[in-house]
């Protein structure tokens, strides 16, 4: 038996190269690897079953990953080996009716979940042969009294239509010849692990941050506004924190559902790329303990954070996982293994192909949130002075103790006479601002006097209490409060219209 860590790392190899060509859009590099995976999988398989062929023991069978089959997954891969030893398999298997069981697609799933986590996290169901899904995109209560057109129309609203015979995956599978003598419990384990390893490579990727152009629509995008087929990205919002002011204006927006009802939250997720997260939102989330140790992801609210290449850098989601849906499905002749003579291998194997079906999306676009996170800052814990009048023996004589320290916030910002959102808190770092002007002052006052403060439009320094001039759409003013080596900025996003 070849040895399993050199198999391993042969996989992974292939599965970068897989996804790497998805990514780059190349077709002919997509091809070549995942050909060069279907041969690495099918030798891996025959290898144990070499050793194993012989055994009875269905515990042995099953901790290698050898499933007990069901009568009718049996009687599947039976008639599908039957079909593949026969002088015309392409016509055999036409004319037998026997589709795919939907326990070998839930087995699937399983697998991929596994290795994902992100996926079981969401909404992620096997939808079995439907060919249409409708999900509720509301929360809302019912309605009591006439069942008017109005009403009709606004329950119908609550529901979105996922086409699940738009989008599709085709995997080629080739079997060699000798591999059919080893039985439904072998070829079941060779398909499985085909299809895991072939929805893997682009599954979460297509969760994260899929464009909607034949593939689903993920996280990072929006549900509105697409272009040729290409869902654009939410706009992101700064944060350069994680402390409770800054997560209260992420789940405020998060809770608010799209019938205009607020809905409760008890947890939520963060994706992130993991070079992001042992650079930024590691230090932003670990806190030094009494003992010298340290507590990691220590967040103001109950998260779950998942770490995902398919996050782009320099960005995270926030939001309510539930709130995802994909789903998988084996329409009509989907559920059959076919035989496929469109393209020639050698002699001793044949080519097979089963399709997939599949889409996704957010139920509302509230439910995830986009965040800039490039200016996330570490962790800084801060004691302010209150009063440092006390003995030698620590006893408190008139105010509590405290240890002198310099506070880095403003006490007000303006921008013009216009309101901002939220209404300003020395501790609330991010805002908007909407305005029909074509300049307004910028007025900023520090905490303390001795602070120094910087302000950009966009690129443009603006001297504090002067004017800035806005662009039409989006102007991104930023404040910076520097003193001692304490350093705090504030984000104001003003809209031009």
């Amino acid at each position: 038996m070849k040895n399993l860590d050199l198999i391993k790392q042969k996989k992974t190899e292939i599965l970068q190269k897989m996804t790497a060509a998805i990514k780059e859009d190349n077709a002919d590099n997509f091809s070549l690897a995942f050909e060069e995976l279907m041969e690495t999988v099918q030798e891996a398989v025959m290898d144990e079953a070499k050793g194993l062929v012989e055994s009875n023991d269905q515990t042995v069978l099953a901790a290698r990953g050898v499933r007990s089959l069901t009568s009718d997954e049996k009687r599947f891969y039976q008639q599908f080996i039957e079909a593949s030893k026969s002088s015309n398999p392409k016509q055999a298997l036409s004319n037998t009716d026997i589709v795919m069981p939907k326990t070998i697609i839930d087995s699937v799933m399983e697998d991929i979940s596994t290795a994902h986590p992100i996926l079981d996290a969401i909404t992620f169901q096997n939808t079995g042969a439907l060919t249409e899904i409708y999900i509720s995109t509301t929360s809302g209560a019912a309605v009591w009294g006439e069942l008017t057109a109005a009403i009709a129309g606004e329950l119908a609203a609550s529901f979105a239509k996922i086409d699940l015979s738009k989008k599709k995956m085709t995997a080629f599978i080739l079997v060699a010849k000798s591999m059919l003598d080893l039985g439904p419990e072998w070829i079941d384990r060779y398909v499985r692990a085909l299809l895991v390893e072939a929805n893997a490579a682009g599954l979460e990727e297509a969760v994260v941050d899929g464009d909607g152009d034949n593939t689903m629509i993920g996280m990072t995008r929006k549900l509105t506004g697409a272009v040729d087929g290409v869902y654009p990205r939410k706009t992101a919002t700064a944060i350069t924190s994680l402390d409770a002011p800054t997560y209260g204006t992420i789940l405020n927006t998060l809770s608010q559902g799209p019938n205009g009802k607020r809905r409760a939250i008890s947890d939520v997720i963060m994706v992130v790329n993991p070079a992001d997260y042992f650079t930024k939102v590691l230090p932003a989330a670990t806190v030094r303990t009494a003992d010298g140790g340290f507590n990691t992801n220590v967040f103001p609210f109950p998260t779950t954070v998942y770490q995902s290449a398919a996050m782009p850098q320099g960005y995270a989601v926030f939001g309510i996982p539930k709130r995802y849906f994909a789903g998988l499905s084996t329409i009509g002749r989907g559920g059959r293994i076919e035989y496929d003579d469109s393209v020639k291998f050698m002699e001793d194997q044949r080519a097979y192909l089963v399709r997939l079906y599949g889409d996704g999306r957010a139920l509302d676009d509230n439910a995830f949130i986009l965040c800039d996170i490039s200016g996330l800052t570490p962790y800084l814990q801060k004691v302010l002075v209150v009063n440092d009048d006390f003995d030698v023996n620590a006893k408190i004589l008139d105010q509590p103790i405290s240890v002198d320290a310099n506070d880095a916030r403003l006490s007000s910002l303006k921008i013009g006479g216009k309101s901002l959102s939220p209404a300003f808190n020395k501790s609330v770092f991010v805002y908007t601002c909407a305005t029909t002007d074509a300049t307004n002052a910028i007025s900023a006052v520090a905490m303390d006097g001795e602070a120094t403060i910087a302000i950009k439009n966009g690129e443009t320094a603006v001297e504090n209490g002067a004017a800035a001039t806005w662009v039409a759409g989006e102007n991104i003013v930023t404040i910076d409060v520097a003193i001692g080596g304490e350093t705090e900025t504030y984000t104001v996003t003003v809209t031009k219209s």
